[in-house]
């Protein structure tokens, strides 16, 4: 007996129905591991910055950082994918080294210039916050631009839940005052590309494998975001051992990150892979806890409750 599926749980590219990356379980697997790689990041930023003597008003030494970050992260993704004797070709020639170009700056460049000037400006709370508008900014723009994501009565319900559980993660906050552009303009700015960037990965394969596209992305992402890092002056005051341990650790969570989470972008509906992504900050908060020994909150399994269930209501199939 077959059952018919609706095109919210169709696979984006019904070549790959077999692979594992279409299968629900492993779907949610592969995600979660993306995600808690992600929120893992927070703390390891924070040890890292402390390491390298990275004072909070220096934001070029901070853009360097995740510059070096990132462009470690594509070398080792364009080395998995030699070794996996994946294609490095661009099919569509110059022109799609073009839409790379600009995939990149959307991915990493502008992206996370923008989240380092606007967290140097804005409040902590406030600003994960804003950040989180990037999650369901994707899932509703999905359901614009591709078939595959339909917006639904229950993935309105699930944004609204996720979003609840952010803001749960940041109640009793100290009130950080105005909109202000370089402040909470920066983080919305960050939050967007996100969301774009998050779109465009699915043309992104119709022009190159893709590892090869993530790695290329993250490289050329990581290079140009150290251009605008150097211009502000920014440094690497000091050195040390487990200043580079720390940063091979953000590489690799980066490689592994991306590597994942664009393999499912491709051939899922994009909604419901994103949707993920709003545990990050609270896996940063309570990671935080366990690494930097900050302050444990009852409102962290509140807002953990609220993301479980947002990501729930939206990969629940009828």
């Amino acid at each position: 007996m077959t059952h018919s599926k609706s095109p919210s749980t169709v696979p984006a590219n019904p070549q790959h129905a077999d692979s594992l990356f279409v299968r629900p379980l492993w779907v949610s697997l592969f995600a979660l591991t993306a995600a808690v790689a992600w929120g893992w990041a927070y703390p390891l930023i924070k040890l890292g910055f402390a390491e390298f003597q990275i004072q909070p008003e220096m934001t070029g030494s901070k853009m360097l950082f995740a510059g070096i970050r990132f462009f470690l992260a594509g070398l080792i993704v364009l080395a998995f994918a030699q070794g996996q004797h994946r294609s490095f070709a661009m099919r569509g020639g110059w022109r799609d080294w073009g839409f790379m170009v600009v995939f990149a700056l959307l991915n990493t460049t502008i992206h996370y210039a923008a989240f380092y000037i606007g967290l140097s400006h804005s409040a902590g709370a406030r600003a994960a916050i804003l950040n989180s508008l990037g999650v369901f900014a994707v899932v509703i723009l999905a359901c614009v631009f591709f078939k595959s994501d339909r917006f639904t009565k229950r993935k309105a319900l699930g944004c609204a839940v996720g979003l609840a559980g952010v803001m749960a993660l940041n109640l009793g906050g100290e009130d950080s005052g105005a909109f202000t552009f370089w402040g909470d303009g920066m983080i919305v700015l960050n939050a967007l590309c996100s969301a774009f960037a998050s779109l465009l990965t699915r043309n992104l394969t119709r022009r190159v494998d893709v590892l090869a596209g993530t790695g290329y992305s993250l490289s050329i992402g990581g290079a140009l975001l150290m251009v605008p890092a150097w211009a502000m002056g920014g440094t690497l005051p000091a050195v040390t051992l487990w200043g580079v341990v720390i940063l091979l650790l953000l590489t690799g969570i980066s490689a592994l990150g991306f590597m994942l989470y664009n393999r499912l972008i491709m051939v899922n509906p994009v909604g419901k892979v994103a949707i993920f992504n709003s545990l990050i900050p609270v896996v940063g908060a309570v990671t935080s806890c366990l690494c930097l020994g900050e302050p444990f909150y009852a409102k962290y399994i509140v807002a953990l409750a609220l993301a479980a269930g947002g990501i729930f209501l939206i990969n629940k199939q009828k």
